[in-house]
Order: structure tokens, then sequence, then C-alpha cells
């Protein structure tokens, strides 16, 4: 009985565990997925859209949401599953990794004070898009 009773406690926990890996990595995709569709809202402005500082301040707090939420999302029990992109680099380098976000947070922060208009867009925005492109340079695996 004792015995049956540890092996099922010792499933149970591990169970757990894959279940808490899968549920952050569905998170840091969630976040992810609503950058990805901060960063098109803007592209979308900088290639012709009419200029709306609504969409631009919500995209920036989308960034700024990921540069603090991010770090936390990916602890060392989700290095792979659920179709992750993540590189082991994030986990042989976590400073430089997390200084990404670091970053980021504070690009887009700045820039929620000085884009006024279509032209502070697109003179700011390189700096974001520079932000998430170096990370994911380094940090994300190539989709085929």
């Amino acid at each position: 009985m004792n015995r049956a009773l540890i092996v099922l406690t010792t499933l149970a926990i591990g169970a757990s565990a894959v279940y808490a890996a899968s549920d952050v990595i569905a998170q840091r995709q969630g976040l992810m997925k609503a950058n990805g569709k901060a960063a098109a809202a803007i592209v979308k402005i900088m290639k012709g859209a009419p200029f709306d500082a609504a969409v631009v301040q919500s995209s920036l707090k989308t960034f700024i949401n990921a540069a603090q939420k991010g770090p936390a999302l990916f602890p060392d029990n989700s290095k792979t599953g659920d179709d992750t992109a993540a590189l082991p680099a994030i986990w042989q380098d976590k400073k430089d990794f997390e200084a990404h976000f670091a970053k980021l947070g504070a690009d887009a922060t700045a820039a929620l004070t000085t884009i006024k208009d279509e032209a502070s867009l697109k003179a700011e925005m390189p700096k974001i898009f520079d932000d998430c492109g170096a990370c994911h340079e380094k940090y994300r695996a190539k989709k085929d």
C-alpha cells in the first residue's frame, strides 16, 4: 500500500512538473504573439496607415509588459516541449538574455513619451525592433 502511494505521488509530481512547463511555454508564446500583433500594428502605420497615437501607445505598453513578464517565463524546466522555439543559449547565458528584455522595456518606456507623430515613430521604432531582432537572432530557433 505504501509503495503504491509513493509511486502515485511521484507520478503526480512528475505530471505536475510537465504541466507547469507546458503552461509557462504557452504563456511565453502568448506574450510573444501579442508582441507580434503590436509590432504589426506599428509597421502598418510606418508603411502609410494614418498615425494613431492610441495604437502606438497600446503597442508600446505590450512591449513593456513583455519585458516585465518575459524573463520569468523561461524557467529551467521549460527548455523543451510544446513546440517551443527557445534555444538552449537562453539558459546558457541567462544574464544576457534577461538584459535583452530590460533593454526592450527601457526603450519602449522611453518611446511612450517621445513618440508624438509619424516622424517620431519612424525615428524611435527601429530601436525597439532592433531589440526584438537581436534577441530573436540569438535566442529563438528559426522557423522553416
